[in-house]
């Protein structure tokens, strides 16, 4: 009988585990990248010259980073909005007061805070890895930010 039981808990045990064990990829193609689960096929793609109004503040906004809990209220000292204007007012050339950096370089996105924050290569001190809390940026994100980094960080 207790051989029994054992067998049942662990089979149970295995059928709970092998439930639970859904894609927590944040590239998943049916996730939609962006940690929501919503099921659709992703759209998303990478851009050789991404539109900072179109393709990174859309980032910003589908990732809440723009929220009033996060950078929409200045968290960090960083303040982005879905207004583009003043987000890349508050990004480009801009020096972060509590780290010393710069957080957009134009043509040097290796070097450039933001996505040093967004790889969690800031060193320590420097804070935790964003997004703080949610799932990373996926690959198609990631790469369209150092891309329109890369190709100068135009307000386009």
């Amino acid at each position: 009988m207790a051989q029994l039981r054992r067998t049942l808990f662990s089979l149970t045990l295995g059928l709970f585990v092998a439930a639970c064990g859904g894609s927590d990829s944040p590239t998943d193609p049916a996730d939609g990248g962006d940690g929501g689960g919503s099921g659709s096929a992703d759209t998303r793609t990478i851009k050789a010259n991404p539109s900072f109004a179109n393709d990174v503040v859309e980032i910003f906004v589908r990732r809440t980073c723009t929220s009033a809990g996060c950078h929409g209220g200045g968290t960090g000292g960083l303040t982005l909005t879905s207004s583009a204007a003043t987000s890349f007012a508050n990004l480009v050339g801009v020096t972060s007061g509590n780290s010393g950096e710069v957080y957009v370089i134009a043509n040097d996105a290796v070097n450039s805070y933001l996505v040093k924050k967004l790889e969690g290569t800031q060193g320590s001190g420097n804070g935790n890895r964003m997004p703080s809390g949610g799932a990373v940026l996926d690959n198609i994100d990631i790469t369209n930010i150092k891309n329109w980094i890369n190709t100068g960080a135009g307000n386009n």
